[in-house]
C-alpha cells in the first residue's frame, strides 16, 4: 500500500482569464468576470487576472497594478483613454490593451494550463491562437458579442469590406484551434453554428448570472434610495445598465411618452452611447416621468435595483443573437418582473414563459408595453407573485455556485492532456508501469504540465 503518499494531491489548476475590463470598472463584463474568478477560486482553481486599469464607465482614475484579492490574483496594465465614448476610440483602446496582454502572455503564458479569454475587446481571442501556436497552450474563448456581425448591423463597417472577411477568416482559424466556445445564450449558439457549422459540438451555452444572497427582495418603503430619489410612490420602472446601440430604448420613451400623464415613474441608470441621444429626447418630449441617473457603484446594487416595481430589458432590432443582456439576472434577483424588448425569435421569450416572472414586447410595441405596465400598476398581488417567480428562476438556473460548476468543467476538460487525482486507486494503477510511489507519479505529473 503506498500509505500517506497516497493523499498527495497534483498542482490545482492554473487558468488564466484576459479580459479589458475587471472591477473597480463599471463595466458589467468585468463585475462578471471578477465574480466569476472568485468562485472558481473556491473550487480550488488557481485564477490569474490580466485585465486594464479603469477605461469603461469609469469614476476611479486608477487601480494597483498588482493585487491579490479573495485569492485571486490581478494584474493591471496601463489604460488608454483615446475618445473612449467614440467607436473609433474604443476600438483603439482595446488595439492597444491587447498589444499589452500580448506581450504578457509572451513573458507568462506558459505558466497557465489553460487560457479564457473574453471578447473585451471583440479581437481578444487571437492571442489565444497565437499563444496556442507559440507554447501549445489550450484556450476557451468567451464571446460575450458576435463580432464582426455587431459592427455591420450598427453599419460601423459594411458587409462587403475586406476587414470583414479578413475577421471572418482569422474567427474560423481562432475557434477551431479552441478547445471550447462558451456563448451567452441558445440564440447565440445558433448564431456561431451558422457561420462555423462544423465547431457545433464545441459550442457551450452558459448563462450569465447573479448572486440572490447578496442581491435580495426589498421593499421600496424600506430602500434608501427608492426614498432618496422620490421612488416610493410611484410605480417605478427601472432600466440599469449599458445604454449602448446594442439596446433599444426608443421603444422605451415612445412608452414613456404614452404614460406621461399616468403615475408611472421611469428610472434610467447608467451610461452609453444612448444615454445623452435619449436624455435629448425626453427633455425635448418634456417627459417629466423620466429620470437619469448615471452608473452606481457596485456595493449600491442591492438597492438601486430594489427601487422599481418592474425592470425594462431591451435588445436592439436584429442584435438577438449578438448579445446576451445580463440586466436580466440581477432583475430577477431582485424580485421584481421583467419587461423585455426583443425579437420573436429570442432565446428570452422562452425564458419568460419557463419562469413566468414578466412579458417580452417587439420593438415599436410601445402600446402593449404601456398597458402591461398600467395593468401591473394596478395589480400589486401580480408585482409580487411574478417578482417571486422570477427569483425562483434565477435560484435554480442561475446562481453564481452554479454557473461556475459549468465553468470549471469546460476548463479542466480544456487542458490537452486531463491529470487523474493521485489518490490511492491512481497509485495503484499506475504502480505497475514504473511508478512506485505517489510522489515519483507527482513528480512526474508536474514534468509533464511544464510542457504546457
Amino acid at each position: 500500500m503506498p500509505g500517506a503518499n497516497a493523499n498527495h494531491q497534483i498542482d490545482p489548476l492554473k487558468v488564466s482569464i484576459i479580459t479589458q475590463f475587471y472591477p473597480p470598472d463599471y463595466a458589467a463584463t468585468g463585475q462578471l468576470i471578477e465574480e466569476l474568478a472568485v468562485q472558481l477560486s473556491r473550487q480550488g482553481i488557481q485564477v490569474h487576472i490580466f485585465t486594464g486599469q479603469p477605461g469603461y464607465a469609469f469614476q476611479q482614475a486608477s487601480a494597483p497594478a498588482v493585487e491579490l484579492i479573495d485569492h485571486v490574483a490581478i494584474r493591471r496594465s496601463r489604460a488608454t483613454r483615446f475618445w473612449s465614448k467614440q467607436i473609433r476610440g474604443k476600438a483603439l483602446n482595446g488595439l492597444l490593451f491587447c498589444l499589452r496582454a500580448g506581450l504578457h502572455i509572451l513573458r507568462s503564458g506558459r505558466n497557465s494550463d489553460v487560457l479564457l479569454l473574453t471578447t473585451a475587446p471583440p479581437y481578444l481571442s487571437i492571442l489565444g491562437y497565437l499563444a496556442h501556436l507559440l507554447f501549445g497552450v489550450p484556450y476557451v474563448c468567451l464571446l460575450y458579442d458576435i463580432y464582426p456581425d455587431i459592427a455591420i448591423q450598427l453599419s460601423v463597417v459594411p458587409e462587403h469590406h475586406c476587414l470583414i472577411k479578413i475577421w471572418r477568416y482569422l474567427n474560423h482559424k481562432i475557434w477551431g484551434k479552441a478547445q471550447r466556445l462558451i456563448v451567452l445564450s441558445p440564440t447565440m449558439k445558433r448564431q456561431v453554428e451558422g457561420l462555423c457549422p462544423q465547431l457545433s459540438d464545441k459550442i457551450s451555452v452558459i448563462h450569465n448570472w447573479a448572486d440572490p444572497d447578496w442581491i435580495v427582495p426589498l421593499k421600496k418603503h424600506n430602500n434608501w434610495f427608492a426614498k432618496q430619489h422620490k421612488l416610493v410612490e410611484p410605480f417605478t420602472v427601472l432600466y440599469s445598465g449599458n445604454m449602448g446601440r446594442c439596446h433599444d430604448l426608443e421603444t422605451i420613451l415612445a412608452t414613456a411618452q404614452l404614460l406621461r400623464d399616468a403615475p408611472i415613474r421611469f428610472v434610467f441608470i447608467g451610461d452609453g452611447a444612448k444615454r445623452s441621444p435619449s436624455m435629448h429626447t425626453a427633455a425635448q418630449l418634456e417627459l417629466t416621468n423620466c429620470h437619469f441617473l448615471p452608473y452606481q457603484d457596485k456595493k449600491l446594487l442591492p438597492y438601486s435595483l430594489t427601487a422599481c416595481d418592474l425592470t425594462l430589458v431591451s435588445v436592439s432590432q436584429n442584435m438577438d443573437g449578438l448579445v446576451a443582456p445580463s440586466k436580466i439576472y440581477g432583475a430577477l434577483a431582485a424580485g421584481r418582473p421583467v419587461a423585455i424588448i426583443c425579437a420573436a425569435h429570442s432565446y428570452l421569450d422562452q425564458m419568460v414563459t419557463d419562469g413566468n416572472f414578466g412579458a417580452t414586447f417587439r420593438h415599436q410595441d410601445s402600446q402593449g408595453l404601456a398597458n402591461f405596465i398600467l395593468h401591473l400598476a394596478s395589480q400589486p398581488a401580480l408585482v409580487q407573485s411574478m417578482g417571486d417567480a422570477g427569483r425562483q428562476y434565477l435560484q435554480t438556473h442561475f446562481t453564481p455556485e452554479l454557473i461556475a460548476q459549468q465553468y470549471a468543467q469546460i476548463l479542466r476538460r480544456s487542458v490537452r492532456s486531463p491529470l487523474p487525482p493521485v489518490g490511492v486507486q491512481a497509485v495503484e494503477a499506475v504502480q505497475g508501469k514504473g511508478f512506485k510511489t505517489g510522489t515519483e507519479l507527482r513528480k512526474r505529473v508536474k514534468h509533464v504540465r511544464r510542457g504546457f
